[in-house]
This record gives structure tokens, sequence and C-alpha cells, in this order.
């Protein structure tokens, strides 16, 4: 499958199997998203993975429109460390973020992506977790096979893309 059509056919899944990840398949998206482009190549991003069902479930009932990670077998949480770049640690994170998601749906796995940073619970999931101070919670990513099938429409490119300069459509 060439990359676009892989692109075009990742979702956001919400339903998931209970069957576990190989570990062979959650270290290649953990290298992906290792590989992703980075503002200087700072790599201001570190990786949290959680499995524990009781804290997945902790998880999702902090966050308002993540309670798809509690039936997850797995949970990604991209860290972001201001501290290594204050500019770009928010796009350089959000970039590995979306290289992992990618190469999960290459190995037939679904994810979900729920934004964490800025809320008002991003201080409790990282109490739950124990994350330092100075780094911040991207966002929670459920990861497991998919339990259903989903489509999704984009609006067409006539009206997005603009040529030589902006122009009213």
């Amino acid at each position: 499958m060439d990359a676009l059509e892989l692109l075009k056919g990742r979702r956001s899944i919400r339903k998931y199997k209970q069957t576990p990840i190989e570990p062979e398949k959650l270290e290649k998206c953990l290298q992906a998203a290792q590989w992703a482009p980075s503002a200087s190549n700072k790599q201001p991003w570190e990786f949290l993975i959680v499995t524990d069902q009781k804290i997945r479930k902790k998880l999702a009932d902090f966050h308002p429109y993540g309670k798809f990670v509690a039936a997850s077998p797995v949970v990604f949480i991209p860290l972001t460390n201001p501290q290594v770049h204050a500019k770009y640690h928010q796009s350089d994170t959000a970039l590995a973020t979306l290289q992992f998601m990618i190469e999960a749906h290459s190995l037939n796995l679904g994810t979900c992506w729920a934004g964490v940073i800025g809320t008002d619970f991003e201080p409790k999931i990282k109490e739950l977790l124990k994350i330092p101070e100075h780094l911040r919670v991207l966002a929670l990513v459920a990861v497991g096979y998919a339990d259903e099938t989903r489509s999704s429409k984009r609006k067409p490119l006539t009206s997005l893309v603009h040529k030589e300069s902006y122009s009213l459509k």
C-alpha cells in the first residue's frame, strides 16, 4: 500500500478488542514516533505506555471525551518538554504522535487521540502517573485492535488550497 492510501485509511477507533498487542508491534510504533521530524532536532518528547486496566479506567474517568481509553489494551501518552524547545515542543510532539498512529494503522492497529495539554484535568493525569512538573501531557492515545469499522469524508481540495496568494473562494 502506498503512503497516501495508508493515510486515507486511518480512522479514529473508539471500540477495541481485548486482544493484547504484540510487543514487537508496539516497539515499531514507538520507533516511528522516535523518528518524527523535530525543529532543530531537539526531540522534546518522551513517551509513557499504560497497560494496567485500573490506571486506564482512571484516565478515562478524568477525560470527558476519552472514555474509550478504558477499553483499549494500551494507552500511549506523549509527553512534551517545553524546556527542550519552548517554541516547538507541542508541534514536534504532535508529529511524533501522528507517526506513532500511522505506524499503528500500518500494523492493523486502531488508535484514537484525546487531547490533554492545557485542560483542567492535565494535573490529575500528571499526579496519577507521577509525571514530573516540567513535562506536559499532550494527549491520551488509545491503541488496540479495532472492534469497529469507521469511514470519513474530507472537504474538497478546491476549498482548501490557495495558489500564489490567499484568495476568497
